[in-house]
């Protein structure tokens, strides 16, 4: 699934290539990437037509586009916003409207202008979709309120995350992974700033000193940081950004994914451990497990 800088960079690119045009059409193709709008795809289409998109934000691993008048300020919130989610597999693609149809094709908006591209919603196992929401006074979708900051948010507060982390009671990968804790973080940012900050995925939070958690916080900005640069991470041809065109970050990655490669720092083979329906992938020597860990 799509970790923030992977969503991130299908911000940039809507915020390009969407940002104050205006809807003059939305044809739903699949009833499914438009089940989270429980009132259903013609409603969605219906309420869309005529609406300027604003500037496309993001938190954590969920992007919206907020929504204007027609001849209004596209900035100008209305209160309500088209929230996406990927999913597995979901792409937001700008594509010619003369294009052909990609196959998993589920919804198409196009635009009252000249500049002959549409918004396109492509997935293939439609776990993802799209829907429209009330926002909150923040701005936020009502229903993504609970989401919490992210760690390149200018106003995520790094001496509440300790805290928190302190409080939980639980195990740092899992803190990690939880988007009401700290958003946008998922399986392969986890085990790679674990991995810089030399910390067991099974270490207990409320042994993390404050430098312990600034540290760790330092190396998942630095991560994600550098795979923002890098476009994500693409093992596939499922993520790609808003032109069609893949990631290369996983080239970079010092962990996940590299079971039996030796690791970047002392040469001794990572090794990959099923976790919570998932994989955790680490440094046996550098990543020392606690005791009771096997």
């Amino acid at each position: 699934m799509p970790e923030l800088p992977e969503v991130e960079v299908v911000r940039r690119g809507l915020e390009r290539w969407v940002g104050g045009r205006t809807v003059a059409e939305t044809e739903v193709l699949h009833p499914r990437a438009v089940r989270r709008h429980l009132a259903g795809g013609e409603d969605f289409a219906a309420r869309l037509k005529g609406h300027t998109i604003g500037t496309a934000r993001r938190r954590g691993k969920y992007l919206w586009l907020p929504l204007a008048d027609t001849n209004t300020d596209s900035d100008t919130d209305s209160g309500t916003a088209i929230l996406g989610h990927l999913g597995m597999s979901g792409q937001l693609l700008v594509r010619p409207e003369d294009a052909p149809d990609e196959k998993h094709l589920r919804i198409r908006l196009r635009f009252a202008d000249s500049l002959g591209t549409e918004l396109r919603f492509v997935d293939q196992r439609t776990f993802g979709g799209l829907s429209l929401h009330d926002t909150t006074p923040d701005g936020l979708p009502d229903v993504i309120a609970h989401i919490a900051r992210d760690p390149l948010d200018p106003a995520f507060d790094d001496d509440a995350f300790h805290t928190a982390l302190r409080q939980r009671r639980t195990t740092v990968k899992r803190a990690l992974l939880d988007q009401s804790l700290i958003s946008g973080v998922g399986n392969i940012y986890a085990d790679e700033a674990l991995w810089r900050a030399k910390l067991h995925y099974e270490r207990p939070t409320a042994t993390l000193t404050r430098p312990r958690s600034a540290e760790l916080l330092t190396y998942a900005r630095e991560v994600m940081n550098a795979a923002l640069a890098a476009g994500g991470t693409s093992f596939d041809s499922l993520y790609i950004n808003v032109n069609g065109e893949s990631g290369y970050f996983d080239r970079s990655l010092d962990a996940y994914g590299r079971e039996d490669q030796p690791c970047r720092r002392c040469g001794t083979p990572i090794r990959r451990r099923p976790w919570m329906n998932r994989s955790s992938y680490f440094c046996p020597r550098c990543q020392r497990p606690p005791r009771g860990v096997s």
